[in-house]
């Protein structure tokens, strides 16, 4: 490992990249916001502060997976982020790679081979 990196960034670089993969599934099932989206986090075990999950979204947004549309609620402007067609595809090929790693995973676990169906690989863009 890197003398600047310690084991700990490292761990919160590894979840980070599973809350990208957990915002792109719920943007793909309509608006989100980020303090709904941090409670939803919250369900699952993470803990994140705004100030990691709010530059999170931007740069979703920025990178073109998300798009964002600014709402007056109960006063307030609050933003929502959706899914965009460069999410949706972004996210397709992380659910096949997450279930080719869980399936590994799993078959050195339990020491039983799991069935192998075809995958479909898109090249990097």
């Amino acid at each position: 490992m890197p003398e600047n990196v310690t084991a700990s960034q490292m761990l919160r670089d590894f979840f980070l990249g599973f809350v990208k993969v957990h915002v792109l599934h719920h943007a793909s099932k309509g608006p989100i916001y980020g303090v709904w989206f941090l409670g939803e986090l919250e369900r699952h075990g993470y803990h994140l502060s705004p100030g990691t999950l709010y530059p999170l979204l931007h740069a979703l947004e920025a990178s073109g997976y998300l798009e964002r549309e600014d709402r007056v609620v109960e006063g307030k402007v609050r933003k929502y982020y959706e899914i965009t067609a460069l999410g949706e595809r972004a996210l397709t090929e992380a659910r096949a790679k997450m279930r080719e790693l869980v399936r590994e995973m799993l078959e050195d676990e339990e020491g039983v081979p799991a069935p192998q169906p075809p995958l479909t690989l898109t090249a990097a863009r």
